[in-house]
């Protein structure tokens, strides 16, 4: 039995259609994180898995049990923001506590939880605090916390680190894989931020226009993009598109090369360009290059091999690493020999 059924799920307001037929099925244990692009349904999609919002069409079911116009509270799930929502007057002991008081459960039950909870996410000197007194890590540590205690079938995050720094959003993530092994807990977790997604998943969603665009493991979704869409979103720098005047030869309409797969070389470079920009990040250099009937690419090469804004460099994809793609953005189902041009690039 599946933790979380979703069949020819659809939304609609008025005739506005924010999701479209969204199938999905979520394994017992699961970590599956949701991401694409601003307006894509993502959300929407989370707060029709809460009952927050009622779908227009298809139907929902939490280990098996049908969830069609069942309320919140009867949907044994638990639910993270990206706003921490704690009560300021109540300590984080009593924020952690409270859904658990209002469901009568008994206060031994609630303490050994409040504890376990607050053990397992370094919150025990933290418990006599209050919101204000916290930073914005351990306040959402404790809106974790307060998911955790209810024992849920079901967590969703919906973009819970989007709030913190950098660092915090490095260290919050170490600490949501390590609780994910720890509690074996099914999680859905809503981000537009691919780096979190690639980190967490254990399979990614991709979602486009209320659509499911793939789904797959990061390596799936970053090695074999089934679409042009899928393509250009993962990956950081993106991929390279390029497309070609003559489709005959290569029978794709867009080919695409990720910026780690181009080497500079003087060898019998593929093309040769100026260097327009140099991002130095110092293990390793994103370098613009601009190639006459080419375009621009962004080639990834190591901090110390990066050269100087206007040299001439060299430019060869390695073998097998272009990926083709057809007039209708679908990923062909073989790559192709770098030997194959001449190319120009994607606007």
């Amino acid at each position: 039995m599946h933790a979380l059924d979703i069949e020819n799920v659809g939304k609609k307001y008025g005739e506005y259609q924010v999701l479209d037929q969204v199938n999905l099925q979520v394994a017992q244990g699961e970590f599956l994180v949701i991401v694409g692009p601003s307006g894509c349904g993502k959300s929407t999609l989370l707060r029709i898995i809460a009952g927050l919002d009622e779908h227009s069409a298809g139907h929902l079911r939490i280990d098996g049990r049908l969830m069609d116009g069942v309320p919140p509270a009867k949907r044994g799930i638990a639910m993270v923001f990206q706003s921490y929502a704690l009560y300021p007057h109540l300590s984080v002991a009593d924020n952690m506590s409270l859904a658990l008081k209002q469901e009568r459960v008994p206060r031994e039950e609630i303490q050994r939880r409040v504890r376990a909870a607050a053990e397992t996410l370094a919150l025990e000197p933290l418990l006599t605090r209050r919101p204000a007194q916290l930073s914005g890590g351990q306040r959402q540590r404790v809106a974790i916390g307060r998911a955790i205690v209810r024992q849920p079938k079901l967590f969703l995050f919906d973009e819970p680190l989007s709030n913190l720094d950098a660092a915090l959003r490095v260290n919050t993530r170490l600490e949501l894989a390590q609780l994910h092994r720890t509690l074996g807990a099914t999680i859905i977790y809503v981000t537009h931020d691919q780096v979190e997604a690639m980190t967490l998943a254990n399979r990614i969603v991709v979602m486009e226009g209320g659509s499911v665009g793939q789904v797959g493991t990061p390596a799936q979704l970053y090695n074999e993009p089934a679409n042009l869409f899928v393509a250009g979103f993962i990956g950081s720098p993106k991929m390279n598109f390029i497309t070609e005047d003559a489709a005959a030869p290569l029978g794709a309409a867009t080919v695409g090369v990720r910026p780690e797969h181009l080497r500079l070389t003087q060898e019998r470079p593929r093309w040769s360009g100026t260097v327009q920009h140099v991002e130095y990040l110092g293990a390793d250099c994103h370098i613009i290059v601009a190639i006459k009937d080419i375009g621009k690419l962004t080639v990834r090469t190591a901090g110390e091999a990066a050269p100087a804004v206007g040299d001439t460099v060299g430019v060869t994809p390695l073998p097998g690493k272009l990926l083709r793609f057809d007039a209708a953005g679908q990923r062909l189902p073989s790559s192709i020999a770098s030997e194959v041009m001449p190319l120009r690039a994607h606007a």
